[in-house]
């Protein structure tokens, strides 16, 4: 698969991460992607942005790190995992997983409903979302 300019893309927490460190992975992504020169922001999920800080606070960063963290999640459009559209499609997938008995991580399921309610590719950097069908919900994983 391959992500254009003009594609939609939601972010996985992982990604954020990498982001965030600025490490080889983090170049890569803004290499391969161009994310912060994007005609369409990309987006995050609520999910993720708790998530990074829950991180964020349990590895004790410094309020220098912790601001340049908030600082680059403004450069993203935050989705509510509350969303009418993002709750459906976290039932539906919830559900999905279950009669597959594929593995459910909580959070995951959120990030990937959003995407699907957003229709949105999600760029992802873990195999957290491998059980799901391609044609279901398109998910990029880098390497």
């Amino acid at each position: 698969m391959t992500i254009g300019q003009e594609t939609l893309v939601l972010l996985d927490t992982s990604v954020v991460l990498h982001l965030a460190r600025n490490d080889t992975t983090g170049r890569a992504i803004e290499s391969r992607f161009r994310l912060t020169s994007r005609r369409d922001r990309p987006l995050i999920s609520t999910v993720t942005e708790g998530e990074l800080l829950a991180l964020a606070y349990s590895r004790q960063w410094s309020p220098k790190k912790l601001e340049a963290l908030r600082k680059m999640l403004e450069n993203f459009v935050r989705v509510d995992a509350g969303l009418a559209p993002v709750v459906e499609w976290y039932a539906k997938l919830d559900a999905e997983a279950r009669r597959r008995g594929a593995p459910r991580g909580q959070n995951d399921l959120w990030i990937a409903a959003t995407a699907k309610a957003t229709g949105a590719v999600l760029l992802t950097c873990d195999k957290d979302f491998d059980w799901l069908d391609p044609d279901y919900l398109k998910v990029f994983r880098m390497p």
